[in-house]
């Protein structure tokens, strides 16, 4: 990268390196709260709309884990797939799959416990009605997470801005391998620490820029459907 290269030049003329990490950021953030979704939304509904011996301690447990360490994170995972561990055959240590999965443990908790809290807060307002119709429990988790979708919207970005933002656990499980497990915040980390403040200030800009274009759109499409649902 040429010497006094500024951060706007490299964001504006695509520089390589920047968009090899942006791609792989996005692709790790993305899989993470989307595979975080399909497990911590179902979860949360059945939380929200089942009583069981124990239930207040798993929501209390649940509400915690949302504000998991990351590094704890990174190390549990570290050790499920390295060699010694349980994982190690599959080979997944120091790859995009490794980081993959240690941001999906880090952003279900915070899917599960607010698809739990919207999903109850719906229940509360509807059950006489579904009591009255004799809807099923499995028929009843489905059109409460329907209902709820706008609301899980705001969900699903606060797991993928957390999944975005993260650092610890990724350093540790996917070792910040250059053009293969850099992301933009371990990138960020490296280069700053390097000197190299013109890559580090031009990711921050597109990590920033991304974060606002993603809640923009979902803001749209949450507005633009309770329109049509009003």
């Amino acid at each position: 990268m040429p010497e006094g290269a500024s951060a706007i030049d490299l964001v504006l003329t695509a520089d390589p390196a920047l968009i090899e990490i942006v791609r792989l950021s996005l692709f790790v953030s993305l899989c993470a709260a989307g595979l975080a979704t399909l497990i911590g939304v179902p979860f949360g509904a059945f939380l929200a709309l089942t009583r069981f011996p124990g239930r207040e301690p798993v929501i209390v447990v649940l509400n915690a884990l949302m504000g998991l360490p990351p590094v704890v994170v990174g190390l549990a995972v570290f050790l499920l797939l390295s060699r010694s561990g349980p994982l190690g055959e599959l080979g997944l240590l120091f790859t995009p799959q490794a980081m993959i999965i240690a941001q999906t443990v880090l952003v279900t908790p915070i899917l599960a416990a607010l698809a739990r809290q919207f999903i109850e807060d719906l229940w509360l307002e509807y059950r006489d009605e579904f009591a009255a119709l004799n809807v099923g429990p499995v028929q009843r988790i489905i059109t409460l997470i329907w209902d709820a979708r706008f609301s899980l919207v705001t969900a699903w970005l606060a797991g993928f801005g957390r999944a975005a933002a993260e650092v610890g656990a990724i350093i540790i499980v996917g070792g910040n391998i250059d053009g293969f497990t850099r992301t933009m915040t371990t990138a960020i980390a490296l280069e700053t620490s390097k000197g190299d403040l013109a890559l580090a200030t031009g990711l921050g800009i597109v990590l920033i820029s991304l974060v606002v274009i993603v809640n923009a759109l979902a803001w749209t499409a949450r507005r633009a459907g309770e329109r049509l649902a009003g």
